[in-house]
């Protein structure tokens, strides 16, 4: 099971999100709502923070 990129979060293979960039590198997402919040470099967000604790 790969783990989130950006939350950290183990998900299912089949529900989310590889995100390939441009020198090889294989980001692995587990929903467009952690691809939106990557793409705008937003790192301090709560609902992620929530999840950790």
């Amino acid at each position: 099971m790969p783990i989130c990129f950006y939350c950290k979060k183990e998900y299912d293979i089949h529900r989310g999100l590889t995100f390939i960039l441009a020198d090889g590198t294989i980001k692995h997402l587990c929903s467009s709502k952690c691809r939106k919040n990557m793409h705008m470099k937003r790192r301090k967000v709560r609902w992620i923070s929530k999840k950790k604790k």
